[in-house]
């Protein structure tokens, strides 16, 4: 089992490491990070968008980190309601 403080290291560095060369900037939104059954759930999105606040969201699935394995990745489509803020 890791850390909320670990997982959230992981969530970084994985979202990092996917970005591509054409892609903007990207960071995750650490006013909306939280726990749900073990899960780290980490939005991200445009880094202007999160410092401006523009109208604008990218359709950006979490990533997704579990905290007893250590594992990260992106959230899925059918996995929509687990992550989903009510």
């Amino acid at each position: 089992m890791i850390s909320e403080e670990q997982g959230r290291l992981i969530a970084e560095e994985f979202l990092q490491a996917s970005r591509r060369p054409n892609e903007p900037e990207l960071a995750i939104d650490w006013s909306r990070v939280r726990v749900k059954e073990r899960i780290l759930i980490a939005p991200y999105n445009s880094s202007q968008f999160l410092t401006a606040g523009e109208n604008q969201l990218l359709d950006c699935w979490p990533i997704l980190v579990d905290l007893v394995s250590g594992r990260a990745r992106f959230g899925e489509l059918e996995e929509r309601a687990f992550w989903k803020e009510a």
